[in-house]
């Protein structure tokens, strides 16, 4: 049945009638009348499907032309190397950057935008670097990243022409694209774009170029005492070899263990109760540096959760520090890493351009995630006062899931602990290991 025929039926359904002949059906027996009933039951059921069909896949032509999208022309736009600020929480996430076996991650939400956005061809080609590798569960307020982007601007800072340009002035613009609101709308509701720069080197890197970078933790007051916390901290301050304080990478080629921490301070950022202090205070420390190991915040909140509690003198940092006296790492757990944030990125010379609309969008997006988790938190905050007023013990452990630590009835002190293989060790080990499989790849 061809699509005219359809079409008359579904416009005159009198067509499926039948004729004056059919309709003699007098001299026809019950049993040929049942057939017959049968028969146009059938042919009606198939004519009904036919037009369905045809229903569903005949579109107009113009329709038919939208499904067939030319492609993106990047050569005919020039580019721009520009910075990019990304806010994030990454509690739900991987970490920050791609992994080939591991789930859903910041890098692979954000490369995913600047493809979609046709702002990118490919991240081979985009010239690009991050500032920090923040990792599973760990969130930033200001992690950079610098890249090329595509650009309506045929002159200014950051703007140049790739090699295979082959654009006129059809494509360029007075005004520049607005890279934060294009991605924001396609980025999902916790990670956000909140400013960009325009750089005048084209070799400007987010990693190698940064000046300094900020981490705070997170935490309710719970048994901590604060001013401990703090003496312990200034221990911290200055250039150490750090390789009791954080996870050796010495896989990944990394054998020095020299950083410099500029500053760390602790203090109570939102009481309950003015006049008084509360377990329930949140807290934060923070950290001033250049450059950080691998796990070293975590492990340096880990032990001066520790000096908190009272279970540590503020100067077992010193001892941790002493690598000539104390090689070997003590086997201790790191702190969660739900609390910890990348909060700040400094540069030189590098002027930050917030998009007022942009912004708003990322306002109210943040505020809706803040007003869902603020209700949440009055509700449960609300559960433990009343709670609390059953108890005839107090308890403290707001810190305890933080913390990680062991619980043991009889504390073992820190430096007693089961010790880490020294990074001598490791070096060797690792050594030996790639001998043996260099040995085994030859033979």
């Amino acid at each position: 049945m061809n699509g005219s025929t359809v079409d008359q039926i579904k416009n005159d359904p009198q067509l499926l009638k039948p004729t004056k002949k059919e309709a003699n059906l007098e001299n026809l027996s019950k049993e040929e009348l049942i057939v017959r009933v049968v028969s146009l039951e059938k042919h009606v059921q198939q004519l009904r499907n036919v037009i369905a069909k045809n229903a569903n896949s005949t579109l107009p032509d113009a329709l038919a032309k939208q499904k067939i999208q030319r492609k993106f022309e990047f050569d005919k736009f020039k580019c721009r190397h520009i910075l990019l600020k990304i806010c994030y929480f990454g509690w739900e996430y991987m970490g920050f950057a791609v992994q080939e076996e591991a789930g859903k991650t910041i890098e692979s939400e954000l490369f995913a935008a600047l493809i979609r956005t046709k702002l990118i061809e490919n991240r081979e080609s985009s010239n690009y670097h991050r500032c920090g590798r923040t990792d599973k569960g760990v969130s930033a307020f200001s992690q950079v990243v610098s890249l090329d982007l595509r650009t309506n601007m045929s002159e200014g800072p950051g703007v140049f022409q790739p090699e295979n340009y082959t654009g006129n002035n059809k494509n360029i613009k007075d005004t520049e694209i607005d890279f934060c609101n294009i991605l924001n709308r396609n980025l999902p509701d916790n990670i956000k774009v909140t400013a960009w720069a325009p750089l005048n080197d084209k070799n400007f890197s987010a990693r190698f170029d940064c000046s300094s970078r900020s981490y705070k933790y997170f935490f309710p007051r719970g048994n901590l005492d604060l001013n401990r916390m703090e003496e312990g901290g200034k221990h911290l301050i200055g250039e150490h070899d750090f390789r009791n304080f954080c996870k050796m990478d010495v896989n990944n080629g990394v054998v020095s263990y020299m950083r410099r921490i500029d500053k760390l301070t602790v203090r109570c950022t939102l009481q309950e109760n003015p006049e008084q202090e509360s377990p329930y205070d949140m807290c934060e420390l923070t950290i001033v540096g250049k450059a950080y190991l691998w796990h070293q915040i975590r492990c340096i909140v880990s032990i001066l959760f520790l000096v908190g509690e009272g279970r540590e003198e503020p100067e077992v940092i010193s001892e941790l520090l002493d690598v000539s006296s104390n090689p070997c790492r003590p086997s201790y757990g790191m702190a969660s890493d739900l609390p910890l944030n990348l909060f700040d990125c400094q540069y030189e010379d590098v002027n930050w351009v917030y998009d007022q609309v942009s912004l708003s969008f990322v306002l109210k997006s943040f505020q809706k995630l803040w007003a869902e988790s603020s209700v949440k938190t009055q509700m449960m905050r609300s559960c433990l006062a009343d709670l609390d007023t059953h108890s005839t013990v107090k308890i403290l452990s707001q810190v305890e899931s933080l913390s990680q630590l062991r619980r043991e009835k009889v504390y073992t002190p820190l430096m007693k602990l089961q010790k880490c293989p020294s990074l001598e060790d490791k070096i060797t080990t690792i050594a030996k290991r790639r001998k043996i499989d260099l040995e085994s790849e030859k033979s």
